[in-house]
């Protein structure tokens, strides 16, 4: 059979699995194309649900991410509210909840992840997730001034959850494991820096801490424990210590799964199976196994993903790339910025707040990473001295 004829089962219709199918038909895909997933929205974009969704900038109409008139000329069949339920590897077919049975000449798996939770957690209202678009409207309408928001983990997701609910007049207190927000991912110096726009706008952080147990009266919450042994009131909790990859599904698939599908360097799980976005786990050539959580990765792996079922694919090697906006800030990194990075100021200024730092090795010799702050078009252009340095080995 042509490869262009295929028939393809995308799981999952977010961005990694949308942008997959978009590929597939972009090279010349003409085969049946169908994408399941247990949603019931209409495909939708995830970081605006911690931004303008929540802070009531936006409709939920506006995170979708394809007109209805894109989604017919792609001439996909569109299965929602639909939860995959069990892979049969060798026969490449799914089986869904409802009992329905799907088979394909080539499947993509691109389930995505969900947010892990504490002990008990189920068990209180008022404590929150946000993973949907049901999770941000929700907690969008309990957010009212001066009510008391206390944000566990003070990662990217945590620290963008505090941003939002500060500019609309909440009491909030972030707290994390660590000592700064976000400092795995900016450094100390840039996460210090967002640590003084936190504290700018009202926010309390207390790093270094772990929730001990959830408080409650009557079934609600009144406030959480911390490892310190301090008390903290809360009317919300939102919950962001991190995701899980969906693979529960795939526990008899005979799939390799650890800490999501494991795949070679082509992102390839099994003949015929492919894993992309979030739910990934692959060989980086140069990197290792590695699974990234991003937006940039979920649409980036699908063109890779889709040109190798197609039979043009290529070893995976991406420089890793995530962006977050807080209090009107875009911060970018390309690469990684080690929380010890030494770093060199190449444009702008810290003082300023708009500023590009390249982070080096530990000996100085190597860039490993862009941070950009407030300057997108320069950090574009300070990338590409990563692309020696950080370009796969051949």
């Amino acid at each position: 059979m042509n490869r262009l004829d295929q028939d393809v089962l995308i799981v999952g219709a977010s961005a990694a699995g949308l942008s997959t199918a978009e590929a597939l038909r972009r090279r010349g895909h003409r085969g049946r194309l169908t994408l399941l997933d247990a949603d019931a929205n209409q495909p939708y974009d995830r970081p605006p649900l911690s931004k303008q969704l929540l802070a009531g900038q936006w409709a939920p109409s506006q995170t979708v991410l394809r007109s209805d008139e894109a989604l017919r000329a792609l001439d996909a069949q569109l299965l929602l509210d639909e939860r995959a339920s069990h892979l049969m590897t060798a026969a490449r077919s799914v089986r869904t909840d409802s009992g329905r049975l799907l088979t394909a000449d080539a499947i993509v798996l691109a389930t995505g992840v969900s947010p892990r939770r504490l002990p008990g957690q189920e068990d209180v209202d008022g404590v929150h997730v946000l993973r949907s678009i049901d999770d941000a409207l929700k907690l969008q309408q309990l957010l009212q001034p001066r009510r008391r928001l206390v944000v566990v983990g003070n990662g990217v997701l945590g620290s963008e959850i505090a941003a939002t609910a500060a500019t609309l007049g909440v009491d909030v207190t972030l707290v994390g494991r660590s000592l700064a927000p976000m400092d795995r991912q900016l450094s100390h110096f840039g996460a210090s820096l967002l640590a003084a726009k936190h504290e700018a706008a009202g926010v309390r952080m207390l790093g270094g801490r772990d929730v001990e147990v959830l408080r409650s009266l009557r079934g609600r919450v009144t406030g959480v424990a911390l490892s310190f042994g301090e008390e903290l009131a809360a009317d919300e909790v939102v919950v962001a210590i991190g995701s899980e990859p969906n693979t529960g599904w795939l526990t008899h698939s005979e799939l390799d799964i650890e800490d999501g599908v494991v795949c070679n360097a082509f992102c390839r799980a099994a003949p015929g199976i492919w894993a992309v976005g979030d739910v990934a786990r692959w060989n980086h050539p140069r990197r290792g196994i590695v699974r990234l959580e991003n937006r940039t990765n979920a649409s980036e792996q699908a063109i890779a993903v889709a040109a190798d079922i197609l039979g043009f694919g290529e070893p995976y090697a991406p420089i890793p790339y995530f962006w977050t906006d807080q209090y009107g800030t875009r911060i970018q990194v390309h690469g990684e910025i080690p929380a010890d990075a030494r770093l060199r100021i190449t444009d702008g200024d810290p003082l300023s707040d708009r500023f590009v730092a390249i982070a080096l090795t530990s000996d100085g010799e190597s860039p490993v990473g862009v941070l950009g702050w407030g300057m997108p078009k320069q950090t574009r252009l300070r990338r590409a001295e990563l692309d020696d340095s950080l370009a796969p080995v051949s």
